[in-house]
């Protein structure tokens, strides 16, 4: 398997490094699956904020993924979709899809309010999955986990990111 270098940005105006259990999630996870923590931020739900952050990674020679979690349900402060799908050259419409119907099997027709979304910027990968743990793992174990393994046929995302410098 070929290592990336993957960002991890938590959006929440409440927690913290302590109170992060989503973001340690998908950091442990990551790390453990054989791929490297190039970064992890936790950010208000503000969109410029959000923006300037994952601007930096994709514009990073060392970042190739970017995962977020949080601020993509409905709430008045969730603004992830709004801030980060601009930043997109492509976007992957089926992530959300899939993501949906996992999803839907764990917490029924809830999974109509996750605006789960990823795409590709600078060939930089970004993924945004909602704040709950439970969201997280379901990402990263029915899809993440397989489309950043290089091992993984017949196709899967790592050709597609920049190589690192």
């Amino acid at each position: 398997m070929k290592p990336l270098n993957i960002a991890v940005l938590t959006v929440s105006d409440t927690r913290e490094l302590a109170t992060d259990t989503s973001g340690q999630y998908l950091c442990d996870t990551l790390v453990a699956a054989g791929h490297h923590l190039a970064d992890r931020v936790i950010v208000k739900d503000d969109i410029y904020q959000l923006r300037a952050i994952v601007s930096k990674w994709i514009a990073s020679d060392d970042v190739q993924v970017v995962i977020t979690t949080g601020g993509t349900g409905f709430s008045g402060r969730d603004s992830t979709p709004e801030a980060l799908q601009p930043l997109f050259d492509k976007s992957v419409e089926g992530f959300g899809e899939l993501f949906r119907h996992y999803s839907l099997l764990e917490i029924g027709t809830s999974t109509l309010q996750s605006r789960a979304l990823a795409g590709m910027a600078n060939r930089t990968l970004i993924f945004c999955v909602p704040g709950s743990t439970g969201a997280c793992k379901t990402a990263w174990s029915t899809i993440l986990e397989s489309q950043l393994n290089s091992e993984t046929k017949p196709c899967n995302f790592v050709n597609h990111v920049k190589s690192p410098k």
